[in-house]
């Protein structure tokens, strides 16, 4: 699905026409809480990506729970899926490269499973019988150099000081081709702490001449910043310039920050607005743990999607500690307002 000229600007403006939902479309929700769920022991450095290797039938089952919940982006396992985190687990570089492109086949099998088992009951269908397939796109993720460290430190953005846009844009060149080459209809570049990883994901894209659509979500601290106290205005700017970027936003961000977060996004870029919060809990790097602290939990926050959306937001969905429990609230509530 190669992008020219102007249809860069038309891509997800179209999808969220067809998604039939007033212009609003659902991602899907937690990925490794859900394989935790199902029996999975994600104590790893590779997290979810773990699974690529010993539980895809898990990762393509995770995948249809979120479709069932009423998804219409499904993400890919590959949030911390590198060629080099594999590399420092003994997996080949030929090896690595098959299970980024796994990745996005799970992804495209779930889809095709999904429509193919589509029964009368389902959301799928119009009030006059009239088969409807949903719009479903597959993006496939790409977390941050901090994802990679393992160390917590894609929710500080705290990179050392050699650290540079060239380095990033090493780092991530071949995984985000990979995963192009792989099948997938747009690139979520997720979790983004900094502006620097921004700046090279721009450039990258461009330097590469990658045809798929991309989608650039930060991880903020507060309602105007980004985790390592960049200004969310200006991070938004930088992926308004990039003509490749269909849409700005949020995700693993406490919900009670994205109501101003979205104000401040608009003062960057007149592209669509993704949100995605987890459930507003506080990651703990050093105990691989998350811990309860004060704001909306999982089970409010899907209340105020409404006012998300008021607020300028037309992609909704959850991150860490959401499930399809929360997509499912959230695909009743923009379809029945």
């Amino acid at each position: 699905m190669g992008l020219e000229g102007s249809d860069t600007w038309s891509f997800m403006r179209d999808f969220l026409d067809k998604c039939g939902s007033g212009g609003c479309a659902v991602v899907d929700g937690g990925f490794a809480t859900e394989l935790e769920r199902h029996g999975a022991d994600l104590n790893d450095p590779l997290w979810s990506a773990k699974c690529l290797i010993s539980s895809p039938h898990l990762v393509r089952r995770v995948h249809l729970d979120y479709l069932d919940a009423g998804a219409n982006i499904i993400i890919t396992a590959s949030y911390q899926a590198t060629l080099q985190g594999f590399e420092a687990k003994g997996v080949s570089r030929e090896e690595g490269e098959g299970l980024l492109r796994r990745s996005v086949e799970l992804a495209r099998e779930a889809r095709q499973v999904y429509y193919d088992r589509c029964t009368k009951d389902s959301c799928d269908f119009l009030s006059d019988d009239r088969y409807w397939k949903r719009p479903i796109l597959v993006a496939a993720s790409v977390g941050s150099y901090g994802a990679y460290l393992a160390d917590g430190s894609e929710y500080r953005g705290d990179y050392r000081d050699e650290v540079t846009v060239e380095t990033l844009k090493d780092f991530h060149r071949e995984r985000v081709k990979i995963l192009v080459d792989a099948g997938a209809d747009l690139i979520a570049f997720e979790t983004i702490p900094n502006k620097l990883e921004a700046q090279a994901y721009a450039e990258l894209l461009v330097e590469e001449d990658i045809r798929i659509p991309a989608w650039f979500s930060f991880s903020c601290k507060d309602e105007t910043h980004v985790v390592n106290g960049d200004p969310i205005q200006d991070c938004a700017s930088i992926a308004d310039s990039c003509s490749q970027v269909v849409a700005v936003g949020v995700n693993c961000t406490a919900p009670r920050f994205i109501h101003g977060l979205i104000s401040s996004i608009k003062k960057g870029t007149s592209k669509p607005i993704i949100v995605y919060p987890n459930s507003g809990e506080t990651y703990i790097a050093e105990t691989n743990q998350w811990e309860k602290s004060s704001g909306v939990a999982e089970d409010d926050f899907v209340s105020y999607v409404g006012k998300w959306r008021q607020a300028g937001a037309s992609i909704f969905g959850g991150c860490c500690r959401t499930t399809p429990n929360t997509i499912r609230g959230i695909s009743h509530a923009i379809r029945t307002k």
